[in-house]
């Protein structure tokens, strides 16, 4: 067996610490940081009317199909997850090594991101979207298929299940939450965008071992 060089300390916890530095940073000053950070649709006009700041100059950037994932809505939208970084992450880094987990949990954010624009643009509206769930939603979706009979605890109810049922269970309610528009603000799309960015580099990625394998 192959051991998978992991950086020290492991990019899991990097990831974690850099996305809480980021969240203190945002709540010193949250207007600023959701008008230049967040990810705004693509038609977003130049200025909006945002809650109670008055008009903002903000739109659509690049850089905000990556930075949008490691700001958040609050301390639990955070603590939920980071909980599931450190519990999925790491076990994952172990398996792939550090070079692959990042460049996993980098594309289903930016996956993420892509879907929710596309979202947006069909649906007409206008808000900025935040948080990590994509790629955490990535990750558990590799922990799923790696580990699929690994029992996990959850945290509400605090009940074990097998890996691959929470993933399959939690996969089908997003999708049931986002096609009926259950549980509005939530970014249901963007979630399972995460996992399906996710399964395409896994498929991807399968192929080339194979293939390196056996040529």
């Amino acid at each position: 067996m192959i051991r998978q060089r992991v950086s020290n300390p492991p990019a899991s916890l990097v990831i974690l610490g850099i996305t809480v530095v980021a969240w203190l940073l945002q709540s010193m000053n949250p207007i600023e940081s959701l008008r230049l950070m967040a990810l705004w649709p693509v038609a977003t006009p130049e200025l909006i009317r945002f809650s109670d700041a008055g008009v903002l100059e903000t739109g659509f950037a690049p850089w905000q199909l990556l930075t949008y994932g490691f700001l958040h809505g609050g301390l639990g939208h955070l603590f939920f997850n980071m909980f599931a970084l450190y519990m999925f992450g790491l076990p994952i880094e172990q398996a792939w090594g550090t070079k692959r987990f990042v460049i996993f949990y980098l594309v289903c954010i930016v996956g993420a991101g892509l879907v929710q624009l596309l979202t947006a643009a069909v649906s007409g509206e206008i808000y900025p979207t935040i948080g990590a769930s994509g790629g955490v939603f990535g990750l558990l979706l590799a922990f799923g298929m790696m580990y699929p009979n690994q029992r996990i605890m959850l945290l509400i109810p605090p009940v074990p299940i097998k890996a691959k049922w929470f993933v399959i269970g939690y996969g089908a309610l997003t999708l049931f939450f986002g096609v009926t528009g259950t549980m509005a603000g939530v970014a249901h799309f963007a979630h399972l965008g995460g996992m399906l960015f996710g399964l395409a580099l896994i498929l991807y990625w399968g192929r080339q071992d194979y293939r390196q394998r056996y040529r």
